[in-house]
């Protein structure tokens, strides 16, 4: 039971491929700004997409002592970066009062590999050299809620999750189940990917799942357009601090919105093949489990990865769980600027939802130039658009089929 608990939302913290703050990369997106560009990280040449959303600019050290750093993987530094933003954006101060009813979730679907790839070199006789004695702890996709929690002093509930592309919505989804229920007065939630390598960006070109419009990159993510040809994988995390409604209030905390509902099934069929009925129904069940009906929707965030087969299925889940209403709401796709975080996607775009519903601001669908016959819904192209919104949706649909949805409403409209 939820025992009339209320979750709300009082700081974000984002490190994207628009910049190193959720601020920053707010202003970056609503003016249509992409942050996708050539591979720096390592030689792409000899592969067939050399593109990616990278973060620039980042210093670990701006977040954590040395000694940290070195232990981390760039993923978990991402996430402690984020978590940090986020506490002081809450104002939160965690101490031995309040750390045992603090938690954390944080998820990642590749964790370390970046460290992983750089500590094993097999050499011809079939031994490992390299090893490092941390690899660990740095490799584990938990590892970000590991180090985030002593980081931060969190004693509460915890978690490392993975669930592909959805992660950062699960996490949100979970944690606000965990102060509903009782068991926490603050979490910590959301998602870290640092998984840049060649090994991992080669295997998506040969699935055929990621653009290869190299020559022009900022053009590559081009969600719900007909001549769209795959994602562009980014990287980065998003980080969000939750709390009981009334624990926020009697400290005077800025609340962004209130988490109304969230709901999150799985597909059961094919990996590669999104299933639009199973999206419709978690859209649907998030919105019965935030009491609204789907007229109240005034923006979707959209999974929006730019595949063809994925844009088709959410348009076709949207047209079935919103009925006449999704031709009138605004979708829109943030992954035309940042690319496909895969875990911390889910909650970079509840925070841009957030932003949506604090400053009433419409992110665009940028690269949107030709419209598909079959994906018929307002997508907001090209162009942010001023708007009134009350109550927002986020979804992620994971690749392997698992769904997540969040439904947002500003706190001002309670």
């Amino acid at each position: 039971m939820k025992n009339g608990r209320r979750v709300v939302i009082t700081g974000v913290g984002a490190v994207t491929p628009l910049a190193n703050t959720a601020s920053e990369s707010w202003t970056a997106l609503i003016n249509g700004k992409s942050g996708i560009g050539p591979i720096t990280r390592f030689d792409a040449s000899a592969l067939a997409t050399r593109i990616a959303g990278e973060v620039k600019g980042f210093d670990a050290h701006d977040y954590m002592d040395k000694k940290t750093a070195r232990r981390t993987d760039l993923f978990t530094q991402y996430a402690i970066a984020a978590t940090r933003m986020a506490i002081d954006d809450s104002r939160l101060v965690i101490d031995g009062e309040t750390a045992s009813r603090a938690g954390v979730i944080l998820g990642s679907v590749m964790g370390g590999i970046g460290t992983l790839c750089r500590s094993i070199n097999p050499t011809a006789d079939g031994n490992i050299e390299g090893i490092s004695k941390m690899l660990a702890s740095m490799y584990i996709p938990s590892a970000g809620a590991n180090d985030v929690s002593v980081a931060f002093g969190l004693k509460g509930p915890s978690r490392g999750i993975s669930t592909a592309c959805a992660t950062g919505t699960h996490a949100i989804g979970d944690a606000t189940r965990f102060i509903q229920y009782g068991e926490a007065d603050i979490m910590i939630a959301g998602a870290s990917e640092a998984q840049l390598v060649p090994v991992f960006i080669d295997s998506l070109a040969k699935l055929k799942a990621s653009s290869t419009r190299n020559d022009e990159p900022t053009r590559a993510s081009r969600p719900f357009d007909l001549n769209r040809d795959g994602f562009v994988s980014g990287e980065g995390a998003g980080v969000l601090v939750l709390e009981e409604r009334e624990h926020a209030l009697a400290r005077g905390a800025h609340i962004y919105a209130e988490v109304l509902g969230f709901a999150s099934n799985i597909d059961a069929y094919h990996a590669t093949k999104p299933e639009f009925e199973s999206q419709a129904r978690c859209i649907s069940l998030a919105l019965a489990d935030a009491g609204i009906q789907a007229e109240d929707v005034d923006y979707v965030n959209a999974h929006g990865t730019a595949t063809p087969l994925g844009d088709l299925s959410e348009t076709k889940a949207l047209k079935k769980a919103l009925g006449p209403h999704a031709k009138k709401v605004p979708v829109s796709s943030n992954k035309s600027m940042i690319g496909h975080l895969w875990a911390a996607s889910g909650a970079v775009e509840a925070i841009f939802t957030l932003l949506t519903l604090e400053h009433g601001i419409i992110p665009p669908t940028i690269n949107y130039e030709t419209p598909d016959p079959q994906c018929d819904l307002d997508y907001v192209p090209n162009v942010s658009r001023r708007a009134t919104v009350r109550t927002a949706i986020s979804q992620s649909f994971g690749f392997g089929g698992m769904n997540a949805v969040a439904v947002f409403r500003r706190e001002a409209d309670q």
